[in-house]
């Protein structure tokens, strides 16, 4: 083939580390943008960003150029140095080493943005560590649940 073509939808979940601050109702806004931010000049897409103060779900389009551990790292690792400039209050931050991502079909991209669009009513029925696992389960992904939540 003389062109590479490639469409990798995926939804990117991680959490922050239990031993460090969770990020304020009014900087997560401000965070969403920063990631986005990051995703573009990795030459991702972000179709959608959002989440809680413990935990952040990304629908992105993964880059063709881009392996999917470089990309979760450089998200992470770029957001977490942002948000230490947030104020004092952030200076312990840091995000879990781990993340889930998932593919998602062109069919459910959109069920996919409005579930993230609205976490805040969702976990109103349903913690964090539910939600995760049910995506696991979803997805037939093994665990072993003694580990799953370790920093």
């Amino acid at each position: 083939m003389a062109n590479t073509l490639v469409k990798n939808d995926l939804h990117i979940i991680f959490h922050v580390k239990t031993t460090s601050p969770c990020i304020d109702v009014d900087t997560l806004p401000l965070l969403f943008k920063y990631i986005g931010g990051i995703i573009n000049h990795r030459n991702g897409m972000a179709l959608e960003i959002g989440g809680m103060p413990d935990h952040i779900h990304i629908l992105t389009a993964l880059p063709k150029t881009v392996c999917l551990a470089d990309y979760v790292r450089d998200i992470k690792a770029g957001s977490s140095k942002w948000i230490k400039m947030q104020g004092e209050h952030y200076k312990m931050f840091e995000w879990q080493e781990g993340y889930g991502a998932f593919s998602v079909s062109p069919s459910v991209l959109d069920k996919t943005v409005e579930y993230i669009r609205n976490q805040a009513e969702h976990h109103k029925k349903r913690t964090f560590a539910e939600e995760y696992k049910q995506f696991l389960d979803a997805y037939h992904i093994d665990y072993d649940e003694r580990y799953l939540f370790n920093d």
